[in-house]
Protein backbone atom coordinates (compact mmCIF):
# COMPACT_ATOMS: atom_id res chain seq x y z
CA UNK A 1 0.00 0.00 0.00
CA UNK A 2 2.84 2.40 0.79
CA UNK A 3 4.35 2.25 -2.75
CA UNK A 4 0.94 3.27 -4.10
CA UNK A 5 0.57 6.29 -1.82
CA UNK A 6 3.75 8.03 -3.02
CA UNK A 7 2.65 8.42 -6.70
CA UNK A 8 -0.75 9.67 -5.50
CA UNK A 9 0.85 12.30 -3.27
CA UNK A 10 3.16 13.40 -6.08
CA UNK A 11 0.21 13.70 -8.43
CA UNK A 12 -1.71 15.90 -5.98
CA UNK A 13 1.33 18.12 -5.43
CA UNK A 14 1.78 18.46 -9.20
CA UNK A 15 -1.85 19.53 -9.64
CA UNK A 16 -1.51 22.08 -6.82
CA UNK A 17 1.67 23.50 -8.34
CA UNK A 18 -0.05 23.83 -11.70
CA UNK A 19 -3.02 25.65 -10.20
CA UNK A 20 -1.08 27.95 -7.87
CA UNK A 21 0.45 30.19 -10.57
CA UNK A 22 -2.99 30.98 -11.99
CA UNK A 23 -4.25 31.91 -8.54
CA UNK A 24 -1.25 34.05 -7.64
CA UNK A 25 -1.29 35.72 -11.04
CA UNK A 26 -4.82 37.01 -10.53
CA UNK A 27 -4.61 40.79 -10.42
CA UNK A 28 -6.41 43.04 -8.05
CA UNK A 29 -8.35 45.86 -9.69
CA UNK A 30 -8.18 49.58 -9.00
CA UNK A 31 -10.86 51.73 -10.58
CA UNK A 32 -10.19 55.35 -11.55
CA UNK A 33 -12.99 57.89 -12.13
CA UNK A 34 -13.02 61.62 -12.86
CA UNK A 35 -15.09 64.34 -11.23
CA UNK A 36 -14.77 67.84 -12.70
CA UNK A 37 -16.70 71.07 -12.42
CA UNK A 38 -19.32 72.28 -9.98
CA UNK A 39 -20.62 69.83 -7.37
CA UNK A 40 -24.35 69.27 -8.02
CA UNK A 41 -26.93 66.53 -7.69
CA UNK A 42 -25.59 65.14 -10.95
CA UNK A 43 -22.18 64.73 -9.28
CA UNK A 44 -23.87 62.68 -6.56
CA UNK A 45 -25.29 60.33 -9.19
CA UNK A 46 -21.92 60.01 -10.93
CA UNK A 47 -20.12 59.40 -7.64
CA UNK A 48 -22.63 56.71 -6.72
CA UNK A 49 -22.12 55.04 -10.10
CA UNK A 50 -18.35 54.94 -9.57
CA UNK A 51 -18.63 53.52 -6.05
CA UNK A 52 -21.22 50.87 -6.95
CA UNK A 53 -19.11 49.70 -9.90
CA UNK A 54 -16.03 49.38 -7.68
CA UNK A 55 -18.02 47.54 -5.00
CA UNK A 56 -19.62 45.12 -7.44
CA UNK A 57 -16.21 44.12 -8.77
CA UNK A 58 -14.55 43.94 -5.32
CA UNK A 59 -11.95 46.54 -6.26
CA UNK A 60 -8.84 47.12 -4.18
CA UNK A 61 -9.65 50.84 -4.24
CA UNK A 62 -11.48 53.56 -6.11
CA UNK A 63 -9.42 56.60 -7.08
CA UNK A 64 -11.33 59.78 -7.91
CA UNK A 65 -9.40 62.40 -9.86
CA UNK A 66 -11.00 65.56 -8.50
CA UNK A 67 -10.96 69.07 -9.92
CA UNK A 68 -13.74 71.29 -8.58
CA UNK A 69 -14.26 74.88 -7.41
CA UNK A 70 -17.01 73.65 -5.06
CA UNK A 71 -20.77 73.62 -5.33
CA UNK A 72 -23.94 72.73 -3.46
CA UNK A 73 -23.71 71.91 0.23
CA UNK A 74 -26.48 69.29 0.21
CA UNK A 75 -24.91 67.47 -2.76
CA UNK A 76 -21.53 67.55 -1.01
CA UNK A 77 -22.99 65.96 2.13
CA UNK A 78 -24.59 63.19 0.09
CA UNK A 79 -21.21 62.41 -1.49
CA UNK A 80 -19.55 62.39 1.95
CA UNK A 81 -22.17 59.87 3.07
CA UNK A 82 -21.52 57.71 -0.01
CA UNK A 83 -17.79 57.64 0.79
CA UNK A 84 -18.36 56.84 4.46
CA UNK A 85 -20.66 53.93 3.57
CA UNK A 86 -18.50 52.57 0.75
CA UNK A 87 -17.17 49.03 1.19
CA UNK A 88 -14.26 49.95 -1.11
CA UNK A 89 -11.58 52.46 -0.04
CA UNK A 90 -12.02 55.81 -1.82
CA UNK A 91 -8.91 57.84 -2.61
CA UNK A 92 -9.35 61.48 -3.60
CA UNK A 93 -6.57 62.58 -5.97
CA UNK A 94 -6.51 66.31 -6.75
CA UNK A 95 -5.33 66.02 -10.34
CA UNK A 96 -4.08 67.11 -12.91
CA UNK A 97 -1.60 69.91 -12.32
CA UNK A 98 -3.52 73.15 -11.88
CA UNK A 99 -6.55 71.37 -10.45
CA UNK A 100 -8.22 72.48 -7.21
CA UNK A 101 -10.31 70.90 -4.47
CA UNK A 102 -11.97 74.03 -3.16
CA UNK A 103 -15.06 74.57 -1.01
CA UNK A 104 -17.26 71.45 -1.30
CA UNK A 105 -14.33 69.59 -2.84
CA UNK A 106 -12.33 69.95 0.37
CA UNK A 107 -15.09 68.37 2.48
CA UNK A 108 -15.28 65.47 0.02
CA UNK A 109 -11.50 65.01 0.18
CA UNK A 110 -11.47 65.18 3.99
CA UNK A 111 -14.06 62.38 4.15
CA UNK A 112 -12.01 60.07 1.92
CA UNK A 113 -9.85 57.18 3.04
CA UNK A 114 -6.70 58.80 1.61
CA UNK A 115 -5.97 62.20 0.02
CA UNK A 116 -3.36 62.69 -2.69
CA UNK A 117 -2.45 65.84 -4.61
CA UNK A 118 -0.50 66.45 -7.79
CA UNK A 119 2.14 69.21 -7.83
CA UNK A 120 0.72 72.62 -8.72
CA UNK A 121 -2.71 71.94 -7.20
CA UNK A 122 -4.43 73.41 -4.14
CA UNK A 123 -6.96 72.48 -1.48
CA UNK A 124 -9.10 74.55 0.91
CA UNK A 125 -11.00 77.85 0.72
CA UNK A 126 -14.24 76.52 2.20
CA UNK A 127 -15.88 79.63 3.61
CA UNK A 128 -19.63 79.33 2.95
CA UNK A 129 -21.13 82.17 0.93
CA UNK A 130 -24.68 83.10 -0.03
CA UNK A 131 -23.73 84.48 -3.44
CA UNK A 132 -22.54 87.72 -4.95
CA UNK A 133 -23.89 91.27 -4.73
CA UNK A 134 -24.66 93.51 -7.66
CA UNK A 135 -21.16 95.00 -7.57
CA UNK A 136 -19.55 91.56 -7.59
CA UNK A 137 -18.54 91.39 -3.93
CA UNK A 138 -19.04 88.17 -1.96
CA UNK A 139 -22.09 87.89 0.29
CA UNK A 140 -20.82 85.90 3.28
CA UNK A 141 -23.02 83.50 5.20
CA UNK A 142 -24.09 84.43 8.75
CA UNK A 143 -22.11 83.09 11.72
CA UNK A 144 -24.69 80.38 12.38
CA UNK A 145 -24.01 78.78 9.00
CA UNK A 146 -20.25 79.37 9.19
CA UNK A 147 -20.06 77.70 12.60
CA UNK A 148 -22.07 74.73 11.38
CA UNK A 149 -19.74 74.07 8.45
CA UNK A 150 -16.70 74.61 10.66
CA UNK A 151 -17.97 71.96 13.07
CA UNK A 152 -18.77 69.65 10.16
CA UNK A 153 -15.25 70.04 8.76
CA UNK A 154 -13.75 69.50 12.21
CA UNK A 155 -15.67 66.24 12.63
CA UNK A 156 -14.41 64.97 9.26
CA UNK A 157 -10.83 65.85 10.17
CA UNK A 158 -11.18 64.26 13.60
CA UNK A 159 -12.59 61.04 12.13
CA UNK A 160 -9.67 60.79 9.69
CA UNK A 161 -6.97 61.83 12.15
CA UNK A 162 -6.08 64.86 10.05
CA UNK A 163 -5.21 68.36 11.23
CA UNK A 164 -8.36 69.77 12.84
CA UNK A 165 -6.93 73.27 13.25
CA UNK A 166 -6.13 73.59 9.55
CA UNK A 167 -9.50 72.05 8.66
CA UNK A 168 -11.38 74.69 10.65
CA UNK A 169 -9.26 77.46 9.11
CA UNK A 170 -10.39 76.21 5.68
CA UNK A 171 -13.87 77.33 6.67
CA UNK A 172 -13.46 80.30 8.99
CA UNK A 173 -10.37 81.89 7.42
CA UNK A 174 -10.70 80.66 3.82
CA UNK A 175 -7.31 78.97 4.16
CA UNK A 176 -5.92 77.38 0.99
CA UNK A 177 -2.85 75.11 0.90
CA UNK A 178 -0.40 73.86 -1.72
CA UNK A 179 0.41 70.12 -1.80
CA UNK A 180 3.64 70.68 0.15
CA UNK A 181 1.87 72.81 2.78
CA UNK A 182 -1.00 70.36 3.04
CA UNK A 183 1.36 67.39 3.51
CA UNK A 184 3.38 69.23 6.15
CA UNK A 185 0.16 70.25 7.97
CA UNK A 186 -1.08 66.63 8.00
CA UNK A 187 -4.07 67.42 5.79
CA UNK A 188 -3.13 65.02 2.98
CA UNK A 189 -1.10 61.82 2.82
CA UNK A 190 0.58 61.73 -0.62
CA UNK A 191 2.02 64.05 -3.25
CA UNK A 192 2.09 62.17 -6.57
CA UNK A 193 3.08 63.29 -10.06
CA UNK A 194 0.70 60.87 -11.78
CA UNK A 195 -1.37 57.74 -11.25
CA UNK A 196 1.54 55.21 -11.27
CA UNK A 197 3.41 57.41 -8.81
CA UNK A 198 0.32 57.51 -6.57
CA UNK A 199 -0.05 53.72 -6.59
CA UNK A 200 3.63 53.30 -5.78
CA UNK A 201 3.66 55.78 -2.87
CA UNK A 202 0.29 54.69 -1.41
CA UNK A 203 1.21 50.99 -1.52
CA UNK A 204 1.37 49.67 2.04
CA UNK A 205 -0.32 52.73 3.56
CA UNK A 206 -3.23 52.32 5.95
CA UNK A 207 -6.54 54.04 5.30
CA UNK A 208 -7.13 57.17 7.37
CA UNK A 209 -10.86 56.39 7.62
CA UNK A 210 -12.40 52.98 8.39
CA UNK A 211 -13.86 51.24 5.34
CA UNK A 212 -17.51 50.25 5.82
CA UNK A 213 -17.67 46.68 7.10
CA UNK A 214 -13.88 46.22 6.98
CA UNK A 215 -12.35 48.68 9.42
CA UNK A 216 -8.96 50.15 8.60
CA UNK A 217 -7.43 48.65 5.45
CA UNK A 218 -3.82 48.50 4.27
CA UNK A 219 -3.50 49.28 0.57
CA UNK A 220 -1.89 46.58 -1.56
CA UNK A 221 -1.20 47.98 -4.99
CA UNK A 222 1.34 45.37 -6.01
CA UNK A 223 0.46 43.81 -9.35
CA UNK A 224 -2.84 45.69 -9.70
CA UNK A 225 -4.84 46.27 -12.87
CA UNK A 226 -6.01 49.84 -13.38
CA UNK A 227 -9.43 50.26 -15.01
CA UNK A 228 -10.62 53.73 -15.90
CA UNK A 229 -14.30 54.59 -15.58
CA UNK A 230 -15.40 57.10 -18.20
CA UNK A 231 -17.96 59.74 -17.19
CA UNK A 232 -21.38 58.92 -18.59
CA UNK A 233 -22.87 60.83 -21.51
CA UNK A 234 -25.43 62.35 -19.13
CA UNK A 235 -22.68 63.59 -16.83
CA UNK A 236 -20.77 65.15 -19.71
CA UNK A 237 -23.89 67.00 -20.86
CA UNK A 238 -24.93 68.29 -17.45
CA UNK A 239 -21.34 69.15 -16.48
CA UNK A 240 -21.28 71.53 -19.43
CA UNK A 241 -24.67 72.97 -18.47
CA UNK A 242 -23.70 73.22 -14.78
CA UNK A 243 -20.85 75.62 -15.50
CA UNK A 244 -22.03 78.76 -13.62
CA UNK A 245 -21.28 81.00 -16.59
CA UNK A 246 -23.11 78.74 -19.04
CA UNK A 247 -26.11 78.30 -16.73
CA UNK A 248 -26.37 82.07 -16.18
CA UNK A 249 -26.24 82.80 -19.91
CA UNK A 250 -28.86 80.14 -20.66
CA UNK A 251 -31.22 81.51 -18.01
CA UNK A 252 -30.76 85.12 -19.11
CA UNK A 253 -31.12 84.50 -22.84
CA UNK A 254 -34.03 82.12 -22.20
CA UNK A 255 -35.99 84.73 -20.26
CA UNK A 256 -35.23 87.41 -22.85
CA UNK A 257 -36.39 85.05 -25.59
CA UNK A 258 -39.73 84.49 -23.85
CA UNK A 259 -40.25 88.21 -23.28
CA UNK A 260 -39.35 89.09 -26.87
CA UNK A 261 -41.59 86.31 -28.16
CA UNK A 262 -44.61 87.57 -26.20
CA UNK A 263 -43.98 91.09 -27.49
CA UNK A 264 -43.79 89.89 -31.11
CA UNK A 265 -46.55 87.27 -31.41
CA UNK A 266 -46.76 85.17 -34.53
CA UNK A 267 -43.04 84.61 -35.16
CA UNK A 268 -42.64 81.82 -32.54
CA UNK A 269 -38.85 81.57 -32.87
CA UNK A 270 -37.88 83.70 -29.81
CA UNK A 271 -40.25 82.01 -27.37
CA UNK A 272 -39.36 78.56 -28.70
CA UNK A 273 -35.63 79.06 -28.23
CA UNK A 274 -36.29 80.92 -24.99
CA UNK A 275 -38.25 78.01 -23.51
CA UNK A 276 -35.53 75.49 -24.39
CA UNK A 277 -32.69 77.66 -23.11
CA UNK A 278 -34.58 78.49 -19.91
CA UNK A 279 -35.16 74.81 -19.13
CA UNK A 280 -31.52 73.96 -19.90
CA UNK A 281 -30.44 76.80 -17.61
CA UNK A 282 -32.61 75.54 -14.77
CA UNK A 283 -31.22 72.03 -15.28
CA UNK A 284 -27.71 73.50 -15.26
CA UNK A 285 -28.35 74.93 -11.80
CA UNK A 286 -28.03 71.34 -10.60
CA UNK A 287 -31.09 71.04 -8.38
CA UNK A 288 -32.46 68.11 -10.39
CA UNK A 289 -31.19 64.57 -10.62
CA UNK A 290 -30.70 62.93 -14.00
CA UNK A 291 -34.19 61.42 -14.03
CA UNK A 292 -35.98 64.68 -13.22
CA UNK A 293 -33.88 66.68 -15.68
CA UNK A 294 -34.48 64.19 -18.48
CA UNK A 295 -38.19 64.00 -17.72
CA UNK A 296 -38.56 67.81 -17.80
CA UNK A 297 -36.93 67.96 -21.23
CA UNK A 298 -39.04 65.10 -22.59
CA UNK A 299 -42.25 66.75 -21.34
CA UNK A 300 -41.13 70.02 -22.94
CA UNK A 301 -40.60 68.11 -26.18
CA UNK A 302 -44.13 66.70 -26.11
CA UNK A 303 -45.52 70.19 -25.41
CA UNK A 304 -43.74 71.45 -28.52
CA UNK A 305 -45.18 68.56 -30.55
CA UNK A 306 -48.71 69.40 -29.41
CA UNK A 307 -48.09 73.10 -30.11
CA UNK A 308 -47.08 72.20 -33.67
CA UNK A 309 -50.34 70.32 -34.17
CA UNK A 310 -52.44 73.15 -32.72
CA UNK A 311 -50.50 76.03 -34.24
CA UNK A 312 -48.63 74.90 -37.36
CA UNK A 313 -45.26 76.66 -37.63
CA UNK A 314 -43.91 74.84 -40.69
CA UNK A 315 -41.79 72.56 -38.51
CA UNK A 316 -40.32 75.00 -35.95
CA UNK A 317 -42.09 73.49 -32.94
CA UNK A 318 -41.44 70.02 -34.33
CA UNK A 319 -37.68 70.59 -34.47
CA UNK A 320 -37.70 72.13 -30.98
CA UNK A 321 -39.72 69.19 -29.66
CA UNK A 322 -37.44 66.65 -31.33
CA UNK A 323 -34.31 68.24 -29.85
CA UNK A 324 -35.85 68.46 -26.37
CA UNK A 325 -37.24 64.92 -26.45
CA UNK A 326 -34.00 63.30 -27.62
CA UNK A 327 -31.81 65.33 -25.25
CA UNK A 328 -34.10 64.42 -22.34
CA UNK A 329 -33.93 60.72 -23.23
CA UNK A 330 -30.14 60.79 -23.48
CA UNK A 331 -29.82 62.46 -20.08
CA UNK A 332 -32.33 60.13 -18.41
CA UNK A 333 -30.97 56.85 -19.77
CA UNK A 334 -27.37 57.75 -20.58
CA UNK A 335 -26.08 57.52 -17.01
CA UNK A 336 -24.36 54.17 -17.36
CA UNK A 337 -22.60 52.37 -14.55
CA UNK A 338 -23.55 49.40 -12.40
CA UNK A 339 -25.95 51.38 -10.23
CA UNK A 340 -28.37 52.00 -13.08
CA UNK A 341 -30.78 49.66 -14.84
CA UNK A 342 -29.38 50.59 -18.25
CA UNK A 343 -25.68 49.85 -18.60
CA UNK A 344 -23.35 51.32 -21.21
CA UNK A 345 -23.76 48.41 -23.62
CA UNK A 346 -27.55 48.51 -23.51
CA UNK A 347 -27.54 52.28 -23.88
CA UNK A 348 -25.77 52.08 -27.25
CA UNK A 349 -28.89 50.31 -28.55
CA UNK A 350 -31.33 52.38 -26.51
CA UNK A 351 -29.81 55.57 -27.91
CA UNK A 352 -30.96 54.57 -31.41
CA UNK A 353 -34.43 53.73 -30.06
CA UNK A 354 -34.68 57.15 -28.36
CA UNK A 355 -33.77 58.96 -31.59
CA UNK A 356 -36.12 56.87 -33.76
CA UNK A 357 -38.98 57.28 -31.26
CA UNK A 358 -38.43 61.03 -31.19
CA UNK A 359 -38.52 61.24 -34.98
CA UNK A 360 -41.68 59.12 -35.20
CA UNK A 361 -43.41 61.24 -32.55
CA UNK A 362 -42.41 64.39 -34.39
CA UNK A 363 -43.81 63.08 -37.68
CA UNK A 364 -47.01 61.93 -35.97
CA UNK A 365 -47.72 65.31 -34.41
CA UNK A 366 -46.53 67.18 -37.50
CA UNK A 367 -48.81 65.38 -39.93
CA UNK A 368 -51.21 63.01 -38.17
CA UNK A 369 -52.44 65.06 -35.24
CA UNK A 370 -52.36 68.28 -37.25
CA UNK A 371 -54.65 66.71 -39.86
CA UNK A 372 -57.08 65.48 -37.19
CA UNK A 373 -57.21 68.90 -35.53
CA UNK A 374 -57.73 70.64 -38.87
CA UNK A 375 -60.59 68.25 -39.62
CA UNK A 376 -62.25 69.06 -36.30
CA UNK A 377 -61.81 72.76 -36.97
CA UNK A 378 -63.39 72.56 -40.44
CA UNK A 379 -66.69 74.40 -40.58
CA UNK A 380 -69.78 72.15 -40.79
CA UNK A 381 -71.29 72.05 -44.22
CA UNK A 382 -74.80 72.56 -42.83
CA UNK A 383 -73.90 75.77 -41.07
CA UNK A 384 -75.38 79.13 -42.00
CA UNK A 385 -72.25 80.33 -43.75
CA UNK A 386 -72.03 77.14 -45.82
CA UNK A 387 -75.70 77.40 -46.96
CA UNK A 388 -75.49 80.95 -48.27
CA UNK A 389 -75.14 80.83 -52.06
CA UNK A 390 -76.22 77.20 -52.35
CA UNK A 391 -78.60 76.42 -55.24
CA UNK A 392 -81.63 74.20 -54.74
CA UNK A 393 -84.87 73.06 -56.42
CA UNK A 394 -88.43 73.87 -55.40
CA UNK A 395 -90.41 70.74 -54.44
CA UNK A 396 -93.47 72.60 -53.09
CA UNK A 397 -94.60 75.95 -54.43
CA UNK A 398 -93.20 78.94 -52.58
CA UNK A 399 -96.22 81.20 -52.09
CA UNK A 400 -94.36 82.76 -50.49
CA UNK A 401 -93.45 79.73 -48.28
CA UNK A 402 -92.87 76.15 -49.34
CA UNK A 403 -90.24 73.43 -49.53
CA UNK A 404 -87.00 73.22 -51.47
CA UNK A 405 -84.33 70.54 -51.80
CA UNK A 406 -80.72 71.66 -51.24
CA UNK A 407 -77.74 69.29 -51.18
CA UNK A 408 -80.02 66.28 -50.90
CA UNK A 409 -81.99 67.64 -47.93
CA UNK A 410 -85.47 69.20 -47.68
CA UNK A 411 -85.66 72.68 -46.23
CA UNK A 412 -88.51 75.06 -45.44
CA UNK A 413 -88.01 78.14 -47.60
CA UNK A 414 -89.55 81.52 -48.25
CA UNK A 415 -89.33 83.70 -51.33
CA UNK A 416 -87.26 86.80 -50.67
CA UNK A 417 -89.56 89.19 -52.54
CA UNK A 418 -92.80 87.30 -51.74
CA UNK A 419 -93.29 86.23 -55.38
CA UNK A 420 -94.59 82.81 -56.40
CA UNK A 421 -91.95 80.28 -57.32
CA UNK A 422 -93.32 77.06 -58.72
CA UNK A 423 -92.26 73.44 -58.30
CA UNK A 424 -89.20 72.49 -60.39
CA UNK A 425 -87.74 75.97 -60.53
CA UNK A 426 -84.22 76.67 -59.31
CA UNK A 427 -83.56 79.00 -56.35
CA UNK A 428 -80.48 80.35 -54.61
CA UNK A 429 -80.18 80.69 -50.83
CA UNK A 430 -79.51 84.31 -49.86
CA UNK A 431 -80.16 84.14 -46.15
CA UNK A 432 -81.53 82.21 -43.17
CA UNK A 433 -84.18 82.96 -40.58
CA UNK A 434 -83.74 80.25 -37.97
CA UNK A 435 -84.23 77.00 -39.90
CA UNK A 436 -86.07 78.71 -42.76
CA UNK A 437 -84.07 79.51 -45.88
CA UNK A 438 -84.60 82.82 -47.64
CA UNK A 439 -84.27 82.27 -51.38
CA UNK A 440 -84.57 84.00 -54.72
CA UNK A 441 -85.39 82.64 -58.12
CA UNK A 442 -82.41 81.74 -60.32
CA UNK A 443 -82.41 82.13 -64.09
CA UNK A 444 -81.79 78.74 -65.68
CA UNK A 445 -79.00 80.34 -67.73
CA UNK A 446 -77.08 81.27 -64.55
CA UNK A 447 -76.99 77.72 -63.22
Amino acid sequence: MKPMKRPMVLTILLVVLILLPSVSAEKRVVYVGTIEGTITQYTVDQFESYIRTAEKNSAEALIIELNTPGGQGDAMMEIVSLIQNSTVPVIIYVYPRGAIAASAGTYIAMASHLIAMAPGTSIGACEPILGYSANGSIVRAPDKIRNFYAAYMRSLAEASGRNETAAVKFVLEDLSLTPEEALKANVIEVIANDLPDLLKKANGMRTKVPVAGKGYVTFNFTNVEVKRLSPSLSYQIVTFLANPGIAYILLTVGMLGLVFGFLTPGWHVPETLGAILLVLGVIGMGYFGYDAAGLVLMILGVIFFIAEALTPTFGLFTIAGLVSFILGGLIMFGKGGEVYLVNSETFSTLRVIIIVTGVLLALFFLFGMAAVIRAHRRRPETGKEEMIGAVGKVVEDLDPEGLIKVRGELWKAVSKDGSLIKVGEKVRVVGMDGLTLIVEKVDEKEV
